[in-house]
């Protein structure tokens, strides 16, 4: 009685520590606490030396979108939380583009310059902020997950709104590339037209592996509780779906945009996004030097420039 009772013990503590470790996991890579509304004369910018180089930019771009006539506009996810957006309009009648923003962003934060530029290629802008992200119901990020559920929900939503012709253009920029591209992979009305990923991954397995790895922790060893804590805590299976999965599957055209300097999302995901692609109408956008997510700040003429010309080709106007 006495081993049994020693052996209870062992699997009961060693049971505490695989949960315990597993909530730590969970807090540091999936959890958002709420968020505080910035005032008037605050702004978000990025962490990172690399974007200070476009702070005054990205402090004029969101001054210029806060200014803008817009509507607010919300949606219930298929979970039950409301997800808001704010829609932003150039043409009555011309296609919408529906953005989404990076990992522990927002819409304002991450979207504030993706306004002008959807303005430039002829299309209205709806910047939309994730669950667990900006002024959005949730406290639990799933890295495209649960997302790419919501990214379907805004596609029904803009079909209501905008009558049952209107085209949809999906666009995402780092996890919100990831969402849109494993959207993509589902079966999408045929009001979607194109697909535009700037700056995505993979998997979310493949680039939390390589953060990790990054701040020089053993990755075999922490992954599996990463894992375990997204379904304990989190409810979703962090390997259900992926970007390089859905894109096996994709028809829609889709263009691909990536800086070749990015050393957070690596460039060669894109690559090898845009490889596995089975879409007929694909096109990889290589931005030299340019950081994760800055692709259009540093070469804004060029990046248009490209889309339009790709857009023309495609007849998808």
């Amino acid at each position: 009685m006495h081993w049994a009772w020693w052996c209870l013990s062992i699997i009961g503590g060693l049971a505490v520590l695989v949960l315990l470790t597993s909530l730590i996991c969970f807090l540091k890579v999936f959890y958002s606490p709420r968020r505080r509304p910035l005032g008037p004369d605050e702004y978000e910018i990025p962490d990172g030396e690399i974007y200070e180089v476009y702070r005054d930019d990205m402090i004029g771009w969101t001054k210029q979108i806060r200014a803008m006539p817009h509507e607010d506009v919300e949606i219930k996810s298929h979970d039950g939380l409301t997800l808001r957006g704010k829609y932003y309009e150039q043409t009555a009648g011309a296609p919408v583009e529906i953005l989404f923003h990076g990992y522990r962003g927002n819409a304002e934060r991450d979207l504030c310059g993706a306004v002008e530029r959807a303005f430039k290629v002829g299309r209205n802008a709806l910047i939309v902020n994730h669950r667990a992200a900006g002024t959005s119901d949730g406290h639990v990020i799933s890295f495209g997950i649960n997302e790419r559920r919501d990214c379907l929900g805004w596609i029904d939503f803009a079909i209501k709104k905008f009558g049952e012709d209107v085209k949809i253009v999906i666009t995402g920029i780092s996890m919100g590339a990831a969402t849109v591209m494993m959207a993509s992979g589902e079966k999408l009305p045929k009001n979607v037209i194109s697909v535009l990923a700037d700056c995505g991954y993979t998997s979310p397995k493949e680039i939390i592996c390589k953060v990790v790895e990054d701040m020089k922790l053993p990755v075999k060893l922490l992954y599996p509780f990463i894992k375990l804590g997204a379904k304990i805590y989190g409810g979703f299976d962090l390997e259900e779906a992926s970007a390089i999965d859905a894109m096996k599957k994709c028809s829609v055209p889709i263009v691909f945009v990536h800086g070749d300097a990015d050393d957070f999302v690596p460039y060669d995901m894109s690559v090898r996004l845009y490889e596995a692609c089975a879409s007929e109408k694909k096109l990889l956008i290589t931005v030299p030097d340019a950081g994760h997510g800055l692709a259009f700040p540093k070469d804004r003429e060029g990046y248009v420039n490209q889309l339009n010309k790709i857009y023309d080709e495609w007849n998808i106007r």
